[in-house]
């Protein structure tokens, strides 16, 4: 039986997500912060972000960039990265997002798959961006560098040159409903990366979809530390605070102290996180040196967050702890809870929330693909989650098997995750189908860390799977090895070898020695012969 949200239908722009958040804004609110860098006197007000977008719209035309083409962007939280991303789209590009972890060949993978034209990134990544760079055959001129020197010390092209020039935007034409806007990936439900086709349309729905939930304002003061290039900090914070008028305070990365110093100096009243900073804020001492008293929301999402872990940081702080679901295939927002008392029906801390406007929801056995009714008290029976709604993506880029082994016929993305549905509505995620392991809210795929063990010398079989930290209670990448007879391999060198060749979040962090690796008939690895008892 599909559910709906008890929130009702809001209306979804048909413009562009430029025009929507800022074809019509007013003559005060260009005057307000739009973003201010953590630790900065001043910020970028909406008439200088509005100018500038427009301004490196033009000058990316200028350099050749047509309607449709691809422009990678790999940078960490800046002010200059909305200017950069809302220009890319501005020009009718779309925007491939790249984590700014990522090591030279990750990103070369990203460029090659994406097609992209160009390359977007900052001094402090250059090693990484030009080794990619390269490595793909994008010339120098190809690399824009939003920070460092000019174009006459470097043959990179400097984004201050570029906005200097004071091009105008070009006159571009394409259809919100289906052009591409962003071009994030993801590791889906099957564990191999993938470029998530993303339209405007997509984007537009879901800023609209969260408002009655979310209820930001323009006298918010959002703290962002969660990345822009991932979809969670490019839908909930950057999009949707520029489209209330709000103001973001930007960090480039988390650090406590940074983190607390800015919620006072700032007076920050939303914040967004995910689960391991809940347990700084529920736990370290640091905290109490500091006046967070203008925290009126604290949002978590990216990962599940425990009912008692949120109800700790609630109470700690004396204020709303809620949280949501959701995933790149959702734009990213499919489930949330209200951010104020009375907006709208009380979610339990332990659940996602509501389904949002606009969507449909089913839980459906996954052995017989059978709808699961909505019990007329407690919770159903689990089952895997499918939503419908204008926030699903257009599909996997150049992978029409993955995408249809996502979205059914009927336009429900089946999410991979398990959930129930109480007698109200009201959704909690339980466990996942789906082999991905989440570290700090980022996907690591096993398939691949596998793929890399098995390339070492001494190993002659492994299987990763998440398993979580007694200490933290996050789930961490576990590697089971199976060595090579005669090997002399430590644990610390199955770490060492994984850390020295994938980004920070995918590094192994535990390793087992184990004399041989569960398998099915069909060779398939059975993971849950791997997970020892609660």
């Amino acid at each position: 039986m599909s559910f709906k949200s008890p929130f009702p239908p809001v209306e979804i722009s048909e413009d562009s997500i430029y025009e929507t958040l800022f074809g019509s804004i007013s003559e005060e609110d260009l005057d307000r912060t739009a973003l201010i860098d953590a630790g900065a006197t001043e910020g970028t007000t909406y008439r200088e972000l509005i100018g500038r977008i427009n301004a490196f719209a033009g000058a990316l035309a200028a350099r050749g960039i047509e309607v449709g083409d691809k422009v990678a962007l790999l940078s960490p939280n800046t002010s200059a990265f909305a200017f950069a991303f809302h220009g890319i789209l501005r020009a009718g590009a779309t925007a491939t997002t790249v984590n700014a972890l990522f090591t030279a060949p990750e990103i070369a993978k990203q460029l090659t798959d994406s097609g992209a034209k160009m390359l977007i990134t900052i001094t402090q990544l250059g090693d990484q961006a030009k080794a990619a760079a390269a490595q793909v055959g994008l010339p120098e001129s190809a690399v824009i560098l939003l920070n460092g020197p000019g174009e006459a010390e470097s043959p990179h092209p400097n984004a201050l040159d570029l906005l200097g020039a004071g091009l105008a935007a070009p006159d571009v034409s394409f259809d919100p409903a289906t052009h591409l806007a962003v071009l994030p990936y993801s590791s889906g439900t099957t564990g191999n990366p993938k470029g998530v086709m993303l339209t405007h349309r997509n984007l537009v729905a879901n800023v609209a979809q969260i408002q009655p939930l979310l209820n930001m304002q323009a006298s918010d003061s959002v703290l962002a530390v969660l990345p822009f290039f991932h979809i969670y900090g490019m839908t909930v914070l950057l999009n949707a605070a520029l489209f209330n008028r709000g103001q973001l305070v930007v960090m480039p990365r988390f650090d406590l102290e940074q983190f607390l110093t800015s919620v006072q100096d700032y007076k920050c009243s939303y914040v967004f996180i995910a689960p391991p900073v809940a347990v700084a804020l529920a736990k370290h001492p640091m905290i109490d040196e500091y006046d967070l008293s203008s925290i009126h929301t604290i949002m978590s999402g990216a990962a599940p967050l425990d009912e008692v872990l949120g109800n700790a940081v609630a109470k700690r702080l004396n204020t709303r702890v809620i949280q949501g679901y959701g995933m790149s295939e959702l734009s990213p927002v499919s489930h949330a809870m209200p951010s104020k008392p009375g907006d709208g029906p009380e979610a339990p801390l332990s659940s996602c929330g509501w389904p949002i406007p606009n969507t449909v929801n089913k839980i459906v056995d996954p052995a017989t693909g059978d709808e699961i009714d909505i019990p007329a008290e407690g919770l159903s029976e689990p089952g895997e989650l499918w939503v419908a709604g204008p926030n699903v993506m257009a599909g996997y880029l150049n992978n029409d098997k993955a995408t249809k082994e996502t979205i059914d016929d009927d336009g429900f993305l089946h999410t991979g995750d398990m959930a129930r549905v109480d007698a109200n509505g009201c959704v909690y995620i339980v466990d996942r189908l789906k082999e991905l392991i989440k570290y700090k809210g980022y996907q690591v795929p096993p398939a691949e860390l596998e793929a890399l063990l098995l390339t070492h010398d001494d190993v002659a079989d492994v299987a990763v799977i998440g398993v979580i930290e007694a200490d933290t209670g996050e789930e961490i990448p576990k590697a089971f090895v199976v060595k090579r007879p005669d090997a002399e391999l430590t644990e610390q060198q199955v770490i060492d070898f994984v850390a020295g060749q994938v980004a920070p979040h995918k590094k192994v962090r535990e390793v087992e020695f184990i004399d041989a690796i569960p398998k099915s008939a069909a060779g398939k690895i059975l993971r849950k012969d791997l997970r020892k008892p609660a």
